[in-house]
């Protein structure tokens, strides 16, 4: 895993020596993400420069050196990710007559592309990568993203030059930037918590999409911003795989299943640095961690962090889990003040305002595995493919029985719902919590109830879906001004036709995966030099996931049921068969506690009224309401206050 940088001025005015030292700032500026060496490559003439910063996983000898020049010296290639199937693809490449000088999945990745063509190498790569693919001949500048976008790639302009880096803060060393805040994408950030792919809260950026390239030519106007290109689609998967639908009995399947996760994982171990796994004890995690335990040399290194918040504590349940399998488990019980710690650099660590709150767990898990290994393995995904967050099952369940009600009248009953204070529903769960079955107790329920009443007035099952996703519900009255940029996320155009638990799948899978959960995972990891691999998010393991029948993959009152039944196969369901906790701190508490100053300085409706951003008064009340208890605002004021955060550190405009 690396940190890639570069600029391209199409002009080619500038003195080489200059464009060189522009790409090494920048990748200075991202050397969190590879510290274990650094590269330049310049051609004054072409005006285009290229930097890297290195993680050494494969090759760690000088032959896995950035940026590599391809064989005949026509390509040159700055590349962050792994090719997890380059051992296949070498092989392949030497029975047509090609040398290897080292063995790095770079150096493969480049000789695919002199040997059959970028286009070609992409489709036939099964890997996790961002790269910029120089094309000396014709002076073609290529960008290119996995395709399920793990991991990052921003691009834009900055005057006459046409700069990208893995993250945008590289962009702050190349002379003449500015931050400037693009506040359509502003209050689409504020609605979903995350900045919705492909747009960048940099007013004149993007990020490339999850399977796509983007090509600039050379006689490229300044300031145009190319079209992306895609060499791979979700809903052109989505749709073949409903052409080619798993038949077998469930035990076939199983099987299947098994087999697929069995090798992603195999293949996502080979490493020339230690290896681990992140271990929450729950579902996903424990499944790569078992299938790893089959397949490893020797004990898998496991990490997980506990709480001493007992509410917010898995630690026990990892523990056990760990146990069983045989693991080299650590573990670490972090305290309120190791995580308020992390606050005030988040913004800076996430380089992009970002507002799950789950960020401070995973960036300090991933702290603790880097003590002892270079690579660990996570077990996102799961819920995206088979059906595990609570708004698939519950989303369902709420419609069959309120949308028999007219929407006026389930609108009224919402806005009643929503005047009963938090601690109210609290105290009330609390009295006759024992009284419910284990499922159907909440850890939050005022949080649930407020979210039932925000959605019952949906008018439909995909606006529930969106005001499901919906931090802010109107973000547009937020920021003045603003029209709210669209996504996959709230445009039900997008999304395939079927069932409903299935569109919001899907809109997860576009949106919310590659702009909130692989976000996180990627800015946490990569603080700390760290690679993160995602098995379940191997693209042959996609494909057959949504060749499943809906009831294989969510059930009445059961979520991911397939991923159950395999992970019993290896794991007594006693150590892991619980309600979904999720990886979130009490940020609402610590708002109305330790974090209350900073909060009040970054709210102040003074400061809000002079930067003009966001409306003083929308903030002041939904923050009047949090901090007196009333209501539990957690998400909608941790956006403002990670926007806020932000754009105090960028003095963006």
């Amino acid at each position: 895993m690396c940190g890639i940088a570069g600029v391209l001025d199409p002009d080619a005015g500038t003195p080489g020596g200059e464009l060189a030292a522009i790409a090494g700032a920048m990748a200075a500026r991202l050397a969190h993400r590879g510290p274990d060496d650094a590269g330049c490559f310049a051609d004054p003439e072409a005006g285009i420069a290229l930097g890297h910063r290195r993680l050494s996983v494969i090759d760690l000898s000088p032959a896995g050196h950035q940026p590599m020049c391809s064989a005949s010296g026509r390509y040159v290639l700055t590349y962050n990710g792994e090719c997890y199937d380059h051992p296949a693809l070498r092989r392949r490449l030497e029975s047509q007559g090609v040398r290897f000088r080292g063995h790095s999945d770079t150096e493969v990745l480049l000789a695919a592309v002199e040997a059959w063509g970028p286009q070609k190498a992409l489709t036939a790569t099964n890997g996790m990568f961002a790269f910029a693919l120089w094309d000396r001949d014709e002076r073609k500048l290529l960008l290119a993203r996995d395709r399920i976008g793990e991991k990052p790639l921003y691009y834009g302009w900055v005057g006459r030059r046409f700069v990208f880096a893995s993250q945008p803060g590289a962009f702050r060393a190349v002379p003449g930037f500015a931050a400037r805040v693009d506040r359509g994408v502003l209050a689409a950030y504020l609605r979903l918590g995350y900045v919705p792919p492909p747009a960048s809260m940099l007013a004149g950026f993007a990020t490339v999409p999850p399977g796509a390239t983007v090509t600039i030519t050379p006689g490229v106007a300044p300031g145009v911003m190319p079209e992306p290109v895609a060499y791979w689609s979700a809903a052109d998967e989505v749709a073949a795989a409903r052409d080619a639908p798993c038949t077998g009995g469930e035990g076939e399947v199983l099987a299947a299943l098994e087999e697929l996760l069995t090798g992603a994982v195999r293949e996502r171990l080979v490493a020339d640095v230690p290896v681990g796994a992140f271990l929450s004890g729950g579902i996903d995690s424990s499944l790569v961690v078992a299938l790893a335990a089959e397949v490893a040399c020797g004990p898998v290194r496991t990490f997980s962090i506990g709480s001493d918040d007992r509410r917010f504590d898995e630690a026990a349940d990892a523990r056990r889990v760990a146990a069983h399998l045989g693991t080299a488990h650590t573990e670490w019980v972090v305290t309120a003040a190791d995580a308020l710690g992390l606050v005030e650099r988040l913004d800076e660590i996430w380089d992009e305002p970002f507002a799950d709150p789950s960020q401070i767990p995973t960036r300090l898990v991933a702290g603790l595995a880097r003590r002892d290994v270079t690579v660990v393995l996570s077990g996102d995904g799961g819920d995206e493919l088979f059906g595990g967050y609570n708004r698939y099952t519950l989303g369902r369940a709420l419609w069959r029985r309120a949308g028999r009600f007219p929407t006026p009248v389930r609108r009224v009953a919402g806005r009643v719902a929503g005047t009963v204070p938090a601690g109210v529903v609290d105290g009330v769960f609390a009295l006759l919590g024992h009284l419910l079955p284990r499922r159907a107790r909440l850890r939050t329920p005022a949080d649930k109830w407020h979210k039932l009443a925000e959605v019952l007035g949906a008018a439909d099952p995909d606006e529930l879906y969106v005001r499901l996703a919906s931090a802010w519900p109107d973000p547009a009255r937020l920021v003045p001004g603003a029209t709210e940029r669209s996504s996959a996320a709230i445009d039900p155009a997008v999304w395939p036709p079927g069932a409903m638990e299935e569109r919001m799948m899907f809109a997860d899978l576009v949106a919310y995966l590659p702009g909130d959960t692989l976000v996180k995972v990627d800015r946490a990891s990569m603080a700390v030099g760290l690679e993160a691999r995602v098995p379940l998010l191997d693209p042959r393991v996609v494909r057959f996931a949504w060749r499943l029948p809906l009831d294989l993959r969510i059930r009445p009152g059961r979520s991911k049921h397939l991923l159950r039944s395999l992970l019993a196969r290896h794991v007594p369901p006693a150590l892991w068969d619980r309600p979904k906790m999720g990886f979130d701190p009490p940020v609402g508490e610590w708002l109305r506690g330790p974090l209350r100053d900073w909060a009040e300085t970054l709210l102040a409706p003074a400061r809000l009224a002079a930067e003009g951003f966001l409306d003083p008064a929308t903030v002041a009340e939904v923050w009047r309401r949090h901090r007196t208890g009333r209501r539990n605002h957690t998400y909608a004021l941790w956006g403002v206050l990670m926007f806020q955060a932000w754009r105090q550190r960028w003095e963006a405009t």
